[in-house]
């Protein structure tokens, strides 16, 4: 393991190396005029991977699971655990090259099927349309409009995707734009993950998960799925990683955590280890620990991220926690305040450290 993986604190939106940076975004392109009726398929591919729209650039508070937009309406009130577009389906593409089939995902990356003669590489899917659908079970199709290797990982691949918003009738990049990942790109992950957070194996069908959302902020801070270390995969850690980014104490889909939030992450595996020095971000000595984590959220708690009363997370998952666990000490030593019951101490993957709530600062003497 690279030594610069051993120890993370982590900035849950921003903390990005500025090797993932996104490439600025091309100059928009003018589409066709429009008619009152919506384009035809032929009018409607040959618009995509156009930038056809200007990036919104979006600030929510609290962290995002899939990284995508909750709505194409942004006047819309939705939910934290809506998106546009939660996966895709692999075969019978609504549009590819002559003579593919479908696609195929493996090792965190697509392939066309049949492959090339010539020989397979990361770009022959690129111009691909998909069948997607969005949370609510609509519809949306799904443009494949470049294909990039990380930087510090070249067999992982980012993808420039845009989804066709219905609304809009446009192409239009689904991932969340930040100041700092204004034209965001996705990972390509097997599986799906429902509102509550849970992932499950579908055979044929994969997530597009924007660099914005804890899916793939956690492929980056070492836990790919279908990795493995020492002969275990990292399938579990890396979903216990997406509850630990969004604070989903629960296990229902709902955050408790802010913007630019700074944790520390460690796991029994070693693939990340705790900090123990001083840097820019983050300082020992002000973390303590929060809490441990299992794939379907938190196994014990200490104290919130955000400050909020242990009341409400007690009150939001009744029955899950227990306040009077005969055991309140984890297998590192660190203290819980309230435990799962139906867990060991020694069954959590994941572990974090963060800084308290803000102490209010003393009454002045008049």
């Amino acid at each position: 393991m690279n030594a610069t993986f051993k120890t993370l604190p982590v900035c849950l939106f921003l903390l990005l190396s500025a090797r993932v940076q996104a490439a600025p975004p091309v100059a928009p392109k003018p589409g066709p005029t429009r008619s009152v009726s919506a384009p035809s398929d032929a009018e409607r591919y040959a618009r995509r991977c156009q930038s056809q729209t200007a990036q919104r650039i979006a600030r929510p508070q609290g962290t995002m699971l899939w990284g995508t937009k909750r709505s194409w309406d942004p006047e819309k009130p939705t939910d934290e655990r809506t998106s546009v577009l939660v996966s895709v389906a692999l075969d019978a593409p609504r549009q590819a090259d002559t003579g593919v089939t479908a696609l195929r995902f493996d090792g965190g990356r697509l392939w066309a099927v049949p492959a090339p003669e010539a020989g397979a590489t990361a770009s022959d899917v690129v111009g691909t349309v998909l069948q997607g659908t969005s949370s609510d079970g609509k519809p949306v199709e799904v443009a494949i409009c470049g294909a990039e290797p990380a930087a510090d990982d070249p067999g992982r691949v980012f993808y420039r995707i845009e989804a066709w918003n219905a609304v809009a009738r446009e192409w239009e990049n689904p991932c969340v734009a930040l100041d700092r990942s204004p034209a965001p790109r996705a990972f390509a992950v097997g599986g799906v993950w429902d509102a509550s957070g849970a992932h499950t194996d579908a055979p044929g069908r994969l997530t597009f998960a924007c660099e914005n959302g804890a899916i793939s902020k956690c492929i980056q801070w070492g836990y790919a799925p279908w990795a493995s270390r020492d002969g275990q995969s990292l399938a579990g850690l890396h979903q216990a990683c997406t509850r630990l980014a969004r604070a989903d104490y629960c296990g229902n889909g709902r955050s408790h955590t802010r913007q630019d939030t700074t944790i520390d992450i460690y796991d029994r595996l070693g693939v990340l280890e705790r900090a123990t020095e001083v840097t820019r971000e983050w300082d020992p000595a002000k973390g303590s620990f929060e809490a441990a984590w299992a794939p379907d959220g938190a196994t014990c708690l200490s104290r919130t991220r955000d400050g909020r009363a242990l009341e409400g997370i007690l009150q939001e998952c009744p029955g899950r926690f227990q306040t009077e666990a005969a055991d309140t000490r984890e297998a590192g030593g660190e203290t819980c305040t309230v435990r799962r019951s139906d867990v060991k101490p020694g069954a959590a993957l994941l572990r974090n450290l963060s800084y308290g709530p803000p102490k209010a600062e003393p009454a002045r003497v008049q």
